[in-house]
């Protein structure tokens, strides 16, 4: 894995309870805020949180511990 980035945005526990998962597995995203960047929002703006690794969207809304341990491989 080259690149980890979350898209999330202010307020969100969704967001909140998915960056506390990525930490726990030990990772710690570049965060991008979809309602700071037209582009991001346009793309994910009712899909945050985003989990990106390298590009390619990987986990999207309601995020599951077991399915980031899945997709990052810990």
């Amino acid at each position: 894995m080259t690149s980890l980035v979350m898209v999330t945005r202010k307020g969100c526990h969704l967001c909140d309870q998915a960056l506390g998962f990525l930490r726990t597995l030990g990772h710690e995203p570049e965060l991008e805020d979809v309602d700071s960047d037209d582009r991001l929002h346009d793309l994910y703006d009712w899909r945050v949180p985003v989990i990106l690794v390298d590009g390619r969207v990987v986990a999207e809304g309601r995020i599951e511990l077991e399915l980031l341990r899945r997709v990052l491989g810990t």
